[in-house]
């Protein structure tokens, strides 16, 4: 079935897709659509565009937003999504602050949204205040944008450059940048709930860096200054109920939607019926709906205390080598993540590599395996990063930069080609492998 619609405007544009509104002949009824920007999607765009129409469609929530139909448009897809004459709370923001009553109704509304979200065992994974829209006149708030949601029940995140983390950099968990040593579950959208929050209240964002690197780092390991100190005139309840969501471990955020909900209840309340916000504990009605297994290493001080010390070391200009050794599945891997996270503070960078018991006949197999890594990172920086990496690298090597490449093809798309080596005998070759590798 084709629909027929012509196109008012363009209301937004994304780096992966373009928005407009619409009206649909011949009922006039306005509509929103979606398309992906490419004229020539990928397969893989493709799949992910129809798993976002698939996940919205099947919530049928009053705080969602309703998908109609996903249809053909040239060599892409358009989404037809309902118009309720709403605008995100990212526009709402620019027309000014939110005063403490319309934040707390706005707020709550957003919970109740996010609540049936995790109900139907998803996560959003992007939420924002872009993401959030909210009609004013009807005070009808709906939550957007399933682009990257996932219904699954946990999801492990590999480390990544950056600018290649899914989600919206500003507003994402720290499990979501992948150096946490643990997988992500639907507790991640409440950090995210946070930032929007704090945002809202005090038009700023937690951390003011738009450095990547530097924003990774700060949703890590720095503790954002509490909403009441910036505008002394926010209650400290509010404040307390933004910093708990801000909690940098899941463990310690609210466990449920309907736990922060009712600690919002309990702040609009008592502003209408009191005028003031009294302190009161938080938390009194949260209660977790799943069973977790908090995601900590125990029994391995001593040897995160080894690999820590060696770090440390190491960043202060020392060379060093760690070898850790033991059966499968004893927990080799998640020691060794557990330095992610002192890395990314010190703007390191963290390479892996295994030696598999089935890849014995291949040499140095877990080195080249994590400089392989190494090199798929670094060709995803900026042009300029590339070049510096490239003139220290042919800075190392000299004219013999081919007997690495022999060892880790990837490593030409760098330094491009070079030429070729001198031959030599059996020992010499093995002695001038040693000198450069």
């Amino acid at each position: 079935m084709t629909t027929n619609y012509h196109i008012i405007e363009k209301i937004y544009e994304s780096p992966n897709s373009l928005v407009y509104r619409a009206i649909l002949d011949p009922d006039n009824q306005t509509i929103i659509l979606k398309i992906l920007k490419e004229n020539y999607p990928t397969p893989a765009e493709l799949i992910r565009y129809k798993q976002e129409y698939e996940i919205t469609r099947s919530l049928n929530e009053e705080g969602i937003i309703k998908a109609y139909e996903l249809q053909r448009y040239e060599n892409s897809l358009v989404m037809f999504l309902e118009d309720f004459g709403g605008k995100s709370l990212k526009s709402l923001l620019s027309e000014g602050q939110l005063n403490l009553e319309n934040f707390l109704t706005i707020a709550i509304k957003t919970t109740e949204s996010l609540a049936a979200i995790h109900q139907a065992n998803i996560i959003h994974k992007d939420i924002n205040p872009s993401n959030i829209v909210y009609n004013s006149q009807t005070e009808e708030l709906k939550i957007i944008d399933f682009g990257i949601s996932t219904s699954l029940s946990q999801e492990f995140i590999t480390v990544v450059p950056p600018n290649q983390l899914e989600g919206t950099l500003a507003y994402i968990a720290p499990e979501q940048t992948g150096r946490m040593n643990r997988e992500i579950d639907y507790r991640c959208d409440f950090y995210s709930l946070g930032v929007t929050f704090y945002e809202l209240l005090t038009n700023k964002l937690p951390f003011a860096t738009t450095e990547p690197m530097e924003l990774v780092h700060c949703h890590i390991a720095l503790q954002p200054l509490p909403v009441n100190e910036l505008i002394p005139d926010i209650p400290n309840s509010v404040s307390n109920i933004i910093s708990k969501l801000l909690a940098k471990t899941p463990e310690e955020r609210y466990q449920s939607a309907w736990g922060i909900k009712a600690d919002l209840e309990t702040c609009l309340d008592e502003l209408k019926t009191l005028g003031e916000i009294s302190e009161f504990p938080l938390g009194n009605q949260d209660i977790a709906e799943k069973f977790h297994i908090p995601q900590k290493l125990y029994g391995r001080e001593q040897e995160v205390e080894q690999l820590l010390t060696a770090f440390e070391q190491v960043s202060l200009g020392k060379t060093g080598m760690i070898l850790i050794s033991g059966y499968s599945g004893i927990g080799k891997s998640a020691l060794v993540n557990k330095i992610h996270k002192p890395i990314t503070k010190q703007r390191g960078r963290f390479i892996s590599g295994k030696f598999d018991q089935l890849q014995r006949d291949i040499p140095y197999s877990a080195i080249s395996q994590a400089f392989q890594e190494l090199i798929r990172k670094l060709l995803s920086e900026p042009d300029i990063t590339l070049q510096t990496w490239k003139n220290k690298i042919l800075a190392a090597l000299g004219n013999n930069g081919q007997i690495i490449i022999d060892v880790i093809p990837e490593l030409e798309k760098i330094i491009g080609q070079q030429p070729p080596v001198e031959q030599l005998g059996a020992t010499e070759s093995q002695n001038r492998f040693n000198l450069f590798f």
